[in-house]
């Protein structure tokens, strides 16, 4: 018989002074060390009711006065016995309250993540909403809260789910026909079909991983052009605010400059970059430099020209951003008027503002390619690789279907399986959830 697990203690709050302040425990003594804290609330408390509470010191003089709050298992997040003191918040107050706490046998302190991973051990949640739980916490805009709030509702268990389960079914019949050849004779028929429509389920998933990212770290957008062709007032415009120097002299900006919005839901991280020519100062080269290493490393790329920009100097300019995606503007629109513009140029003024609003809206067009945010599965770079795996497992075991052994064709259905559940947690390793977990904040 496996010991009692161990109570855990942490507070849930930041450590910082606010309004309210939250204790958690939970495991098997969560109610006899929250009652020691306050000894005021009954020996069976009512679960899920508020009772408002006393909270003392060891020598019974009273700290604070909050509410105490009680989950019994196993309906409560954790699964476990859970018990919150909220109290007033004072840092001091609850560093106090947790080292009270801490001073009966059975309590620890909580490792970050570690209530969460005890919710995934007891089975309130799977992997991907015990994941969704730190995309919360980390989302830092619209599209991010939205995504993970999907992920913890279980918007990506049951995509996982709607392809582990057919495929754990054609497992098993594939290994009944090679184990029980008789009693499971037939049992094979159709598996390339079968094989096909999970490979193709697999890859739709997959194909979401790029949104994914967009939503996890926001988009990242980089002007860049020739020296003088407004892309620093084009970038401010953008942006809201005056945040890059302006000038007529050409080569103003030295530097990359960033600056985050937020449009439509989606983080967006806009760069300003030192405008590319052929002979610059020795400062100007590095900021070229770095320049170019922005253009690698963006999700989109706005080329800036000036409207007189012929077609063969476009062709230059579009080669220095390499395999990034480009968006082409023909910039100073209101000081060049009956210039025509080169190919799809989006004509637009920084100074002005005119063509703003199309430059933004096609931005987001060529980063999301239609739809909307709140419509994003939240896929992390964790799980395209898993899916990545399980998608390539299944087409081989696709191709296997024409030309080798039910054995191989079993074996690489089975390695699907096992990528696939890494996702939801059906086939993680203590390793893997360390390394999840680990993410997390100390209190969730």
């Amino acid at each position: 018989m496996s010991p009692s697990p161990a109570t855990l203690a942490a507070l849930a709050t930041s450590p910082t002074a606010g309004a309210v302040g939250i204790l958690r425990l939970s495991g098997p003594a969560s109610l006899e060390v929250g009652r020691m804290l306050a000894p005021g609330v009954p020996a069976s408390p009512t679960p899920r009711h508020a009772y408002l509470a006393s909270f003392v010191e060891a020598s019974g003089a009273v700290l604070d006065e909050g509410l105490f709050l009680y989950f019994r298992a196993p309906q409560s997040f954790t699964g476990e016995d859970v018990v919150e003191l909220q109290a007033h918040g004072s840092p001091r107050l609850l560093r106090m309250l947790l080292a009270r706490a801490l001073e009966h046998p059975a309590v620890r302190p909580a490792r970050p993540g570690e209530f969460t991973r005890r919710a995934f051990l007891n089975g309130r949640i799977d992997l991907t909403r015990a994941e969704a739980v730190a995309d919360l916490v980390a989302a830092d805009s619209e599209a991010a809260v939205r995504a993970a709030a999907a992920g913890l509702a279980g918007a990506l268990s049951a995509r996982v789910r709607a392809l582990e389960e057919p495929l754990r079914s054609l497992h098993a019949d594939l290994e009944g026909v090679l184990n029980f050849p008789e009693e499971a004779e037939g049992a094979d028929e159709g598996a390339e079909h079968r094989v096909s429509e999970l490979r193709a389920v697999a890859e739709g998933l997959l194909a979401e991983v790029g949104r994914g990212r967009l939503v996890r770290r926001g988009a990242r957008v980089a002007l860049y052009g020739p020296v003088n062709a407004g892309k620093s007032t084009l970038f401010n415009r953008l942006v809201g605010e005056e945040r890059a120097l302006v000038d007529e002299e050409p080569g103003t900006t030295r530097d990359v400059l960033e600056a985050r919005v937020e449009w439509e839901g989606l983080g967006v991280t806009l760069l300003d970059t030192a405008g590319l020519r052929a002979a610059p100062g020795r400062i100007e080269a590095l900021g070229i430099a770095r320049t170019r290493e922005a253009l690698a490393a963006v999700d989109l790329a706005v080329l800036v020209l000036p409207p007189e920009a012929g077609e063969d100097e476009a062709g230059a300019w579009l080669r220095e951003a390499g395999a990034t995606p480009v968006l082409r503007v023909s910039g100073k629109c209101d000081v060049r008027r009956g210039v025509e513009s080169p190919g799809e140029d989006v004509p637009v003024s920084g100074r002005t503002g005119e063509g703003v609003e199309r430059l933004r809206s096609l931005m987001l067009s060529r980063l999301w390619g239609g739809g909307a945010p709140s419509a994003v599965a939240l896929v992390s770079e964790r799980h395209a690789d898993a899916l990545r795996r399980a998608s390539e497992a299944l087409a081989r075991a696709e191709s296997a279907c024409r030309v080798a052994t039910l054995e191989v064709i079993s074996g690489e259905v089975g390695l699907a399986l096992e990528a696939l559940g890494e996702v939801s947690g059906t086939s993680a390793s203590e390793a893997l959830l360390d390394a999840i977990f680990q993410r997390f904040c100390i209190g969730k």
